[in-house]
């Protein structure tokens, strides 16, 4: 089971976000402070879950948790910002939305922008090793999985139901077939290498 958080006798919160490698959609990232008394074995990095196991999971952290914030950045900021900062953005929000503000930010990666006041650690695949940052994975994924669905019912073309935004062959050869949407990320290499693709909305 992992630990459930770094610093036992801090509010601590967790973060992590979902979204970072897509083509489109936002990037959407999360913040959660458990409980000292909360369990579960069940719990781990997004990744390793079933979609099935995500969706209980949620649910028993959004009953449990003391706090939560679930926020997405969308595509006009990504483009503003880059992904990497867009990705910070979207985990400085969702923290500093908070109540109780967390006395200590666990982050998954290697990369944050401090926040005032507020001291933080780095944890490389830390969705893997502390309750809250998976917890936060949880959140990321879950709420971000269903904001893809919804824009599918728009566009299924690109089948975002199945690869949620990512880069599969699939998705890739909509883009070529039809151009893209509203939603892709125009900085991002859409296509690969070997071909030209004249960045126009669909209907234009």
């Amino acid at each position: 089971m992992l630990e459930l958080k770094k610093n036992i006798h801090l509010v601590e919160c967790g973060t992590d976000e979902a979204g970072r490698g897509c083509l489109a959609g936002p990037v959407t990232a999360a913040a959660v402070i458990l409980p000292d008394d909360f369990s579960c074995e069940l719990l781990n990095d997004s990744k390793k879950l079933s979609e099935k196991q995500r969706d209980f999971l949620r649910t028993l952290i959004e009953k449990e948790a003391i706090s939560y914030k679930v926020t997405h950045v969308f595509m006009d900021e990504i483009e503003k910002l880059n992904i990497l900062h867009a990705s910070i953005t979207a985990m400085r929000r969702s923290i500093l939305a908070l109540n109780p503000q967390p006395e200590f930010i666990l982050v998954d990666g290697n990369k944050f922008k401090p926040i005032p006041n507020i001291p933080h650690e780095c944890i490389v695949k830390g969705d893997g090793k502390y309750m809250n940052i998976a917890a936060a994975s949880i959140l990321a994924k879950t709420y971000r999985d269903d904001y893809m669905k919804k824009i599918a019912e728009e566009y299924p073309m690109y089948q975002w139901t199945k690869n949620k935004g990512y880069p599969t062959k699939v998705h890739r050869e909509a883009i070529l077939s039809h151009g893209i949407s509203p939603y892709h990320r125009k900085s991002f290499k859409l296509v690969p290498d070997q071909y030209t693709l004249d960045l126009k909305f669909i209907g234009e």
